[in-house]
């Protein structure tokens, strides 16, 4: 075969190997034809494009349809936003145990960390303080609390299921579980790298520290200081205190009672906004005087309803999921999307100023918590933003009429009906 038939049959494999997108280029096929043959339909849940025959775990993927077979508004990648709390590592003591999920757990979680922690009757979390301050929900059960504030003068509480306390950061506290079966609760700290060890403990303090000292600092013998602990307590059974009154007199002394309110009851009021979706009570420092540094959503979402599109503009959002069943969509920049499903017990997180929104996929209530490392909440809604925007730059954008427009909500109302 001579050169020149070669270099032909060359230009002939390769005309017939150019994709749609190289013809167009040339010319040869229109930009909109290239298009038509480039864009195929969104595969449906049970077509051959979306089977998945390979290796799996099937009650993983029912607790995640959304990942295991994502929506056709999901689009690019999106920092992983969920972990679930039946994932971190418990650990066990006599009296209770305590789980975590900080930024080692969710890498995005930079401002917020949580502690699941359960208190058995009598079960004792020993006296200690924090270098973060410690925001907490009674998930279950009864407890005491104990602390002194910076004047040294004492509080001494007992709270129940839906109650909350704050400690600020160096406030030494203690938590014991009550009757009839101790507790359960959630703690939330403003520091997403603050792990639950590492924590300035009584009983390790007094671990490493000679007997000697102690003898000098309490102006005791050295020798009724022979059974102190030689290392940390943690979590440790002891039997259920007494009569709260009665501790409340002992611990006050000459000094008397803080005036200080740690806690913050279910009867307190706090700002709610209700609907017939649901409510959002709202706890922040101006409710909540002692909390400065967390604030917090308590979000109820009825089976149908819809936590509206919004976004939080002074803080990244910590979630945790108490009950029900619901699924996210969080909106990143550069035309990035992606939904993920949620349970009780699962941690969300949500960049500062990202949209999202939740919905109840279940048929009973889901309820969450929105955590905020700030003072005061704030949001604001896609509904709120259409609506105070000149309705003829809104319409030039979204292609909808005056109608459509004059019917979305002018107020961020955060819940919506089925």
């Amino acid at each position: 075969m001579s050169d020149d038939a070669k270099k032909d049959v060359v230009s002939r494999r390769g005309f017939l190997g150019m994709g749609s997108a190289a013809l167009a280029a040339a010319g040869m096929l229109s930009a909109a034809d290239a298009a038509a043959q480039e864009q195929k339909p969104y595969p449906t849940k049970d077509s051959r494009s979306a089977s998945d025959p390979g290796p799996g775990n099937p009650p993983l993927d029912g607790q995640n349809p959304d990942s295991f077979f994502p929506p056709s508004s999901d689009a690019g990648a999106v920092q992983t936003f969920k972990y679930p709390f039946g994932l971190a590592h418990k650990r066990m003591q006599e009296g209770g145990w305590s789980r975590e999920v900080t930024i080692r757990e969710l890498a995005i979680s930079k401002t917020i960390a949580g502690v699941d922690m359960r208190l058995t009757a009598g079960g004792i979390r020993e006296l200690h303080w924090h270098t973060a301050a410690e925001w907490s929900l009674m998930l279950y059960g009864n407890a005491r609390i104990t602390a002194i504030d910076l004047d040294g003068k004492s509080f001494v509480a007992d709270i129940t299921e839906g109650d909350l306390w704050y400690f600020p950061t160096g406030v030494p506290h203690s938590i014991q579980g009550l009757g009839p079966d101790g507790c359960e609760f959630l703690l939330v700290f403003d520091d997403g790298g603050f792990s639950e060890f590492d924590t300035v403990l009584l009983s390790d303090w007094m671990a490493h520290t000679p007997h000697d000292v102690l003898s000098a600092n309490f102006g005791v013998s050295e020798q009724s200081l022979e059974k102190l602990p030689t290392k940390e307590k943690f979590i440790f059974q002891a039997a259920v205190p007494g009569a709260l009154a009665a501790d409340q007199k002992a611990a006050a002394g000459s000094m008397g009672a803080s005036p200080h309110d740690f806690a913050f009851r279910t009867t307190q009021p706090a700002v709610t906004k209700r609907t017939k979706g649901g409510e959002v009570r709202i706890i922040d420092s101006t409710k909540f005087k002692v909390s400065t540094t967390i604030a917090a959503a308590i979000v109820t979402v009825h089976p149908g309803g819809i936590r509206e599109l919004h976004w939080h503009p002074n803080a990244d959002e910590w979630q945790y999921f108490i009950s029900g069943k619901g699924r996210m969509t969080v909106f990143a920049t550069g035309g990035r999307a992606r939904t993920t499903d949620f349970q009780a017990g699962d941690v969300g997180y949500i960049q500062k100023t990202l949209p999202h929104y939740i919905q109840n996929t279940g048929d009973t209530d889901l309820k969450f918590l929105e955590m905020f490392k700030s003072n005061v909440y704030q949001d604001l809604s896609l509904s709120e933003w259409l609506t105070h925007t000149p309705p003829e730059l809104v319409l030039a954008h979204l292609g909808i009429d005056k109608a459509t427009l004059d019917a979305i909500p002018r107020d961020n109302i955060a819940l919506m009906p089925k």
